[in-house]
């Protein structure tokens, strides 16, 4: 019988002859290799941290769940859910009114945990990119994994954001504005210092990749932030300026309480 393990391999000590050449093991998070043993053989995960992340649109794979293609979201709910397939190598793309739970289910998707589901608001006539990702909590490994799994999911969402922009492309060719819309991005863990909120600057910005021109820098992000976005708040009664009124997928900002915690609403 299988079992499972994890193994942690610092920049220093990780060779490039040592990373896996398969090519339907490129798109993952987190990349699982065969290791053999004289009674048994285990899946050891190893994380891809190097390589540029790019976006290759040949494996998208795009659902439209119950949207029109071409409705604004801030008049019709809109959210992204984005998986992939070690198998396949695709990446899987749904973009519906609410999370696509059948994308997240069976025991793969739940050990891994690298899914990023999406939604846009309207937040006092202003459109926002809101992006959730799950660092740890449901098990152990991912708590092991914490640090790693935030500085890889960092590392990767510039190309999860040129996702969403290639495969939403006809709402986007409709309304170039959205592209100036802020992103905020909540990574979800029972680990406080992970446990956060950040804001990506403008979407025609967050998607380009770390060190291209346009792009913005961690760091950059966290300050500029804290001085010059503020997080949208909708207002407390019904309006029209604030859409849709209730967020599609929870947030209460404690540690391991919202999302990550629980099945995505749909």
């Amino acid at each position: 019988m299988a079992t499972l393990s994890a193994s942690f391999v610092l920049p220093s000590e990780l060779k490039p002859s040592s990373l896996p050449h398969q090519k339907h093991q490129q798109t993952s998070l987190f990349i699982f290799r065969r290791t053999p043993s004289k009674k048994h053989r285990s899946f050891v995960p190893t994380a891809r941290l190097f390589g540029p992340a790019i976006f290759e649109a040949s494996k998208l794979k795009v659902l439209f769940l119950g949207v029109d293609e071409k409705k604004h979201p801030g008049k019709l709910p809109r959210t992204y859910t984005l998986t992939h397939s070690d198998i396949t190598a695709k990446l899987t793309l749904a973009i519906s009114q609410t999370i696509n739970n059948s994308q997240l289910q069976g025991w793969y998707n739940k050990l891994q945990r690298d899914e990023v589901v999406a939604e846009w608001k309207k937040v006092k006539e202003k459109m926002s990119l809101h992006v959730h990702c799950h660092i740890s909590g449901g098990h152990f490994l991912l708590d092991l994994c914490a640090r790693l799994r935030y500085f890889i999911f960092s590392k990767e969402l510039p190309m999860v954001l040129k996702a969403f922009v290639h495969g939403d492309g006809n709402l986007f060719n409709n309304y170039p504005e959205l592209e100036e819309a802020l992103v905020w991005v909540y990574f979800h863990s029972n680990i406080p210092e992970f446990n956060k909120v950040e804001c990506w600057g403008p979407l025609k910005n967050a998607e380009a990749p770390c060190g291209a021109e346009g792009s913005l820098h961690k760091d950059k992000r966290e300050g500029e932030a804290s001085s010059n976005w503020e997080m949208p708040e909708s207002c407390q009664d019904d309006c029209a300026c604030c859409f849709p009124q209730m967020s599609l997928i929870p947030w209460t900002g404690e540690a391991g309480a919202a999302w990550s915690e629980s099945e995505p609403q749909g």
